[in-house]
């Protein structure tokens, strides 16, 4: 009796290795490392915009329209659960795009604000976070091409014959990624450009 069982342990085991099970289960891994780090990323920029928006403030308090809309983009990141389990609800995802779409947004209109005011951009501790915008903003855009490409081979694994039976069968379902009309918007950093600033007429 003993050795049936074993024998049909492992039966059932290559089974489930030949049908796309354990590469599943690496992709779906793979999926989460990269989603934390694409959190990771999108935090680290949340938490420079209030210090941000206090240099400029102090520089430029009348831009109050600009202000606020960056203030607000931060609001709605931060209304957002940003939790593994986003992966898994289409429609919250395309909410967390939308909400960091506008973020860029509106660090782009700040950063073009600055451009008119030489004092801000000799400040530097302006300098100082814009670097670390310009960097965190690579970041992001590294982190989310890794996330693209690991929800890219799980998907294919969850569609593909015979695999898909077994995705079907375990209840793995395809993830949401980035949508290519929102990806081209999101994917553009912030201006950082330091040159002069355009003369005011």
């Amino acid at each position: 009796m003993r050795n049936w069982l074993l024998i049909v342990m492992l039966l059932l085991s290559m089974s489930l290795s030949g049908c796309g099970y354990n590469t599943l289960q690496s992709t779906d891994e793979q999926i989460k490392a990269s989603w934390s780090e694409v959190l990771n990323q999108y935090q680290r920029r949340a938490d420079l915009v209030p210090n941000l928006v206090n240099v400029v403030k102090g520089y430029a308090a009348h831009e109050k329209e600009v202000l606020t809309q960056v203030t607000d983009a931060r609001a709605r990141v931060g209304s957002i659960q940003m939790t593994p389990e986003l992966i898994n609800d289409e429609q919250a995802f395309a909410k967390f795009q939308q909400a960091q779409a506008q973020m860029s947004s509106a660090l782009s209109r700040l950063l073009v604000v600055s451009e008119n005011y030489p004092q801000l951009k000799a400040d530097g501790v302006f300098r100082d976070l814009q670097a670390q915008l310009e960097g965190t903003e690579n970041r992001i855009t590294v982190a989310r091409n890794r996330y693209i490409k690991a929800v890219q081979e799980y998907n294919v694994t969850v569609r593909s014959f015979p695999s898909n039976l077994t995705a079907m069968m375990f209840g793995f379902k395809t993830k949401p990624n980035f949508s290519v009309e929102n990806e081209k918007e999101i994917s553009t950093a912030p201006k950082v450009d330091f040159g002069v600033a355009p003369a005011l007429k």
